[in-house]
């Protein structure tokens, strides 16, 4: 059998695979055009932010599944791997922390506002009497939208730094010290701090539009490291110049694909948000979590046909 992996990826799980008998084409700078021509003979390919359309799944004729390392999969033309007989598979779970802890990491990061604070040092500024004014994080409320296994891992963060922890979830899950509310405006109007974990799909999409904002705390913060779909980024900026709303995003509309290179977003150069390098789940030791549940997907299959994690 024959792995595409289109992405970076432990050298250690690469040779692993590789002492399974199991070919590999480790090609981490491909982009989306590139993944059709390099997968025509493949079994599998592996993903983490690389897009994989329609072109490179037809392209496949030997293609048993795309297997995106991480969570969400948005960023895989699942209809058509369905329509094409392919099983699309995630690792679901395995960057919760990493992910929690850069959450965790925005939001000290606002309260305190320690990039610029960094930033003024550099530029030979002084301001200690602007950087004082921070209110702190004990005893404010945060409020979770979508408390899946990322939610949780944020959850238990901010209860030790003695927040008050509130969600909102069509699943309830009992015993880990959140309040959970009924109405996502109701949550949102509470909240000194929301964070967003949620998935892009139809319904959510600008899902956090002038309404929502509207509902939100003069000076409240907003974390967003799901996906940048669910925000209307027009809102943000009004709601952070006109609200004194801050916000943290891992996550932003027209990301580049590629590993370095230029930028250019609305959400550049807006005093009071902060902007990270989509790297939520990139940590080794989110990556290694990440490439052990990638092999298991594909060993389980070689051995019995079965396959792990299937989401179509």
């Amino acid at each position: 059998m024959k792995v595409l992996i289109a992405d970076k990826f432990p050298e250690n799980y690469i040779q692993t695979l590789r002492e399974k008998e199991i070919e590999v084409i480790y090609e981490p700078k491909l982009g989306e055009n590139d993944i059709p021509n390099a997968a025509k003979d493949v079994n599998f390919i592996v993903v983490r932010s690389t897009n994989v359309n329609a072109a490179a799944i037809n392209a496949a004729s030997n293609l048993k599944i795309v297997i995106r390392a991480g969570s969400g999969y948005n960023n895989i033309d699942v209809k058509a791997a369905t329509a094409k007989g392919v099983s699309v598979a995630n690792t679901p779970g395995k960057n919760s922390i990493a992910v929690a802890e850069l959450a965790m990491g925005l939001i000290i990061a606002l309260d305190r506002r320690i990039p610029d604070n960094v930033k003024d040092f550099n530029n030979g500024i002084w301001n200690k009497a602007k950087y004082s004014k921070a209110e702190g994080l004990y005893g404010k409320t945060i409020g979770i939208i979508g408390v899946g296994n990322i939610g949780k891992e944020i959850a238990k963060r901010a209860q030790a730094f003695g927040m008050k922890v509130i969600g909102y979830d069509i699943v309830i899950s009992e015993g880990i010290g959140i309040d959970y509310i009924d109405n996502v405006e109701k949550l949102i109007s509470m909240s000194d701090v929301i964070s967003l974990h949620i998935p892009a799909n139809p319904q959510t999409k600008g899902m956090f539009n002038d309404k929502l904002f509207g509902l939100m705390k003069k000076g409240a913060m907003l974390i967003n490291t799901s996906r940048a779909e669910v925000i209307d980024e027009d809102a943000l900026i009004k709601a952070v110049k006109e609200k004194s709303i801050f916000a943290g995003v891992d996550v932003f509309n027209d990301e580049p694909e590629g590993k370095d290179g230029t930028v250019i977003s609305k959400l550049q150069n807006i005093d009071g948000i902060y902007v990270t390098h989509h790297i939520g789940a990139s940590t080794e030791q989110a990556q290694d979590a990440v490439a052990e549940e990638t092999l298991k997907i594909i060993i389980e299959y070689k051995n019995t046909g079965k396959v792990l994690n299937r989401v179509n």
